[in-house]
């Protein structure tokens, strides 16, 4: 029993359908392990344990009579809380929004459900979701699986330390710009950040509404597959047997590099090699829109972030952590004229790189530069704080300005991870299959 706690939310899938596995056995295996975690707490908003239980009986009597709902019905799971859950407070991590009570599930948590997933409860995130790093003294700054001194990663911090602390099968995230994946690759799980406007963002606390992405971070690619169908409602994919014979990929040379630490750049060259060992085709390559739109984001998100949020912060703003604070702010003075410009030329940027992807069957990148840092030297330190989440988030929101889907896989090194971007999920997907086969 013990082992389901480490399995991957696929293989407990097929454990339910076999017999071998009893949904409501599954779920109390997990809901102990939460009460047992010293670290919970830090993990965890809130447990949803009556939800789950309820779930987990209707699972467990489809299982007997042969009328799942998915490959994923009975496996638990938690969620970010910016996911809207009837009846349970959902507050973004930010006293802003204390005591804020939906009274209807999220779109995407009602397609889960409608999936079987059983509901586990809550998981902490940074303060609004506006940093990669992870740290909320606000709420909590949940640790990270290679590293408790560390913070996890963010926004999705709590999501990522609930699945890699065996307290839930898989989490659910959302990627702004890299808080699926940050937290992904510094806690050694795989996680999928969807091209904007593939999932609901219906019942979602939003950010910044044309970057803000609904993803799973999880332990599989497999999982991510069947996680995506079950958020969006639909029938898995079919994976297939993919292969990367004859793939051709292209690493990023541009920003993506600036700065990066040694460790996750030889992690990723390695990592390289046996992608060029199992039969990929990689080159370098330069796309200087690449950059042009990165010096767009002190525009784009700042403005957006800001206009989201503006009455709540300027009428409360006390109640929030000073560098958080501070970021939306940068958007206070960030006209709307200067906004749509950038807006618009974000749009052509987009068009010219999707050109010079052509022909290619995905970009690669160092999921994230850096090694994550100790929460200590955040706290103590504001601008240490501003300048490493800068960091953090160098190489992911890439991906969130040029529109795409990207895979963060673990490649063997902790805290280190290779990332894949391309147009469509199912490509990305399949890509990311023979990749993690060969990264293994």
């Amino acid at each position: 029993m013990q082992d389901w706690l480490t399995m991957r939310a696929a293989d407990l899938g097929r454990g339910i359908g076999a017999g071998e596995i009893d949904p409501a056995e599954l779920a109390e295996s997990f809901l102990a392990a939460i009460e047992a975690h010293a670290d919970a707490s830090r993990i965890f908003v809130r447990v949803t344990a009556d939800r789950a239980r309820d779930e987990a009986l209707a699972a467990r009597d489809r299982a007997r009579s042969g009328t799942r709902l998915s490959p994923l019905d009975g496996v638990p799971i938690s969620w970010k809380d910016l996911y809207d859950m009837s009846g349970i407070a959902t507050e973004s991590g930010s006293d802003l929004l204390k005591g804020r009570i939906p009274r209807e599930d999220a779109a995407v948590l009602r397609n889960a459900t409608g999936a079987g997933l059983v509901s586990l409860g809550k998981t902490h995130q940074t303060e609004l979701a506006f940093s990669g790093l992870g740290l909320n003294p606000v709420t909590e700054s949940p640790p990270c699986v290679n590293d408790p001194e560390a913070v996890s990663g963010g926004s999705s911090s709590g999501a990522a330390a609930s699945v890699a602390f065996g307290l839930a099968a898989a989490a659910i995230g959302s990627d702004t710009g890299g808080s699926v994946r940050v937290p992904s690759a510094w806690n050694d799980l795989v996680g999928l950040k969807t091209a904007w406007g593939r999932l609901s963002l219906e019942g979602v606390v939003p950010l910044c509404p044309r970057f803000d992405t609904v993803g799973p971070l999880c332990r599989s690619v497999e999982d991510s597959a069947l996680l995506l169908a079950a958020l969006e409602g639909i029938r898995p994919m079919d994976l297939g047997e993919p292969t990367l014979a004859g793939i051709k990929l292209a690493v990023l040379r541009s920003a993506a590099f600036d700065g990066i630490e040694d460790e996750p750049r030889n992690a990723f060259e390695n990592a390289v090699e046996r992608l060029l060992a199992a039969g990929a085709q990689v080159d370098d390559i330069e796309v200087p829109v690449v950059d042009e739109a990165m010096a767009l984001a002190p525009i784009l998100f700042p403005a957006e972030a800001y206009d989201t949020w503006k009455e709540k912060i300027e009428a409360q703003g006390d109640l929030m952590y000073p560098p958080v604070r501070k970021r939306f702010l940068q958007g206070r003075s960030i006209s709307s004229e200067t906004w749509q410009a950038a807006s618009e030329k974000l749009n052509a940027l987009r068009e010219t790189f999707r050109e010079a992807a052509s022909g290619l069957d995905a970009m690669i990148l160092p999921s994230v530069p850096i090694r994550p840092p100790k929460a200590s030297a955040m706290l103590a330190d504001e601008e240490a704080f501003t300048r490493t989440n800068l960091r953090a988030l160098q190489n992911t929101r890439i991906g969130n300005l040029m529109g795409l889907a990207a895979l963060t896989l673990p490649v063997g090194v902790a805290s280190c991870g290779l990332m894949l971007q391309g147009s469509r999920e199912e490509d990305v997907l399949r890509l990311g299959l023979a990749a993690e086969a060969a990264l293994s």
